[in-house]
């Protein structure tokens, strides 16, 4: 079986450029949202309508400072190879493939299936510390960690 070679800086600047795509296409729909709300009529009947764009405005601002949150977070990343899993780690296990930087979820990368998990998250508490060869389970799946890069 031929084993399978990753290079995490470029796993890396992959999640910093989907953060960084979501955040610029946030911008121009809150941006658009903005301009439609100003060119809705100022009439009591409109009113209702203008109430829910200016709601729907607060909710992508939420957004997309929950994304650039993210962003910063991501800075913090290094991306040194150590044996032991830590912040920056790509974890390669039996089931599944794991980078631990931010909470981005499932993401596809060269083919390969992949998910950014926070160092937050159940699965990385449980795996900070281990190394290659260790072995763990979570929610009744059991899991051997196959390689740490």
């Amino acid at each position: 079986m031929e084993k399978i070679v990753f290079e995490k800086n470029g796993i890396r600047n992959y999640v910093k450029a989907v953060i960084a795509e979501k955040i610029r296409k946030l911008k121009n729909f809150i941006e658009f949202t903005l301009e439609a709300s100003r060119d809705i009529k100022k009439t009591p009947k409109y009113d209702s309508m203008r109430e829910e764009m200016q709601e729907e405005i607060y909710q992508m601002q939420r957004q997309l400072a929950a994304l650039n949150d993210l962003n910063k977070n991501m800075a913090k990343v290094l991306n040194n190879s150590t044996e032991r899993i830590q912040l920056g780690s790509l974890v390669i296990t039996n089931k599944a493939r794991f980078y631990i930087s931010v909470s981005l979820g499932e993401f596809f990368y060269e083919g390969d299936r992949f998910y950014a998990i926070s160092p937050e998250s159940p699965m990385a508490k449980k795996m900070i510390g281990m190394k290659a060869g260790d072995d763990f389970t979570l929610n009744k799946i059991h899991q051997e960690i196959v390689e740490v890069l």
